[in-house]
């Protein structure tokens, strides 16, 4: 049931993306501001209850409406799993992103772009080169597709047996991090630990992903030597990879502000332009091609045994 499951959300979501603004999201951005507002004292223990209310009710509720609607007919516990994950991924969500950034870059129009790709990121773009909105563009789309695809699969897949539950788990984890982040104290230490966790095995796996979808030797050799040198490391095993699997080099300094901010510089090669997003995309479609072609294997051989 999963392999199915999986195959007809993604043919779902890339034919009928969602699209902004997302209710589910909306609606659970503000259940989780409510619970900062409330519990946040500054401590790491009330950052821990925070995070466990903010989950746990969403994973019970999620696994009940499985387990009521799987033991009436298998096909409507199969219905709801797609209709999950439907709602947790978000490949064409982001790519759709990066595509339309590539094409206004094309189109000499840089204001646009800039604009797109603040919207996107949710940070300042105001004052990036086109150079600087090709390298950022590639990196969330990089980043992206670990968070809003291949880790929302990795999940899935592992807790099948308890219908999306895994797929909820990395999502409302992969959210607490991000929404969580600085606030006041060590009240968000717990979602980054917690998603840290959650995010290990995922982030490796997208890394080796990269690598075989595209230039195996330079993504590996990039991931062990420039992926801690990141800010953020389990962002940079990303990054590092893709960027070393399509021979590109990212990172480096960008303009925010009217200040030049440097990071590490992450991959090897060329610097990239407006094609070079069009081809992550496609290097993130053969990647989950791979995925698919894997499970699929997996399912043959249970029928075969």
């Amino acid at each position: 049931m999963a392999f199915f499951s999986v195959l007809a959300s993604v043919a779902l979501e890339h034919l009928r993306p969602l699209r902004q603004p997302l209710p589910h999201y909306l609606a659970y951005s503000r259940f989780t501001r409510w619970l900062e507002r409330r519990f946040n004292g500054g401590e790491y223990s009330h950052g821990a209850i925070a995070w466990m209310l903010a989950v746990v009710p969403v994973l019970t509720a999620v696994w009940l409406v499985f387990f009521v609607l799987n033991g009436i007919s298998p096909i409507l516990g199969w219905a709801w799993n797609v209709a999950v994950l439907y709602l947790t991924l978000g490949f064409k969500y982001f790519s759709d992103d990066a595509e339309h950034i590539a094409r206004l870059l094309r189109a000499g129009e840089l204001e646009s772009a800039r604009e797109r790709l603040g919207a996107w990121r949710g940070g300042d773009a105001g004052h990036f080169t086109a150079d600087e909105v090709a390298r950022v563009t590639l990196e969330q789309v990089m980043e992206a597709s670990n968070r809003q695809m291949f880790g929302v699969l990795f999940w899935f897949v592992l807790l099948a047996p308890l219908g999306p539950v895994g797929a909820v788990l990395y999502r409302t984890a992969s959210i607490l991090s991000r929404r969580w982040v600085g606030t006041r104290g060590h009240f968000s230490a717990f979602a980054q630990r917690a998603f840290h966790l959650i995010n290990w095995l995922p982030v490796r796996l997208t890394a080796v992903t990269y690598a075989i979808a595209g230039n195996f030797e330079d993504a590996m050799y990039c991931w062990r030597t420039q992926a801690g040198g990141w800010p953020e490391p389990e962002e940079g095993v990303v990054i590092a990879a893709g960027a070393g699997a399509m021979g590109v080099k990212l990172g480096q300094s960008v303009t925010i502000g009217d200040e030049a901010v440097w990071r590490p510089e992450l991959g090897t090669g060329q610097a990239p332009d407006h094609d070079c997003i069009d081809s992550s995309v496609s290097m993130i479609w053969r990647g989950l091609v791979i995925w698919l072609v894997a499970g699929l294997l997996v399912v043959i051989a249970s029928w075969v045994a």
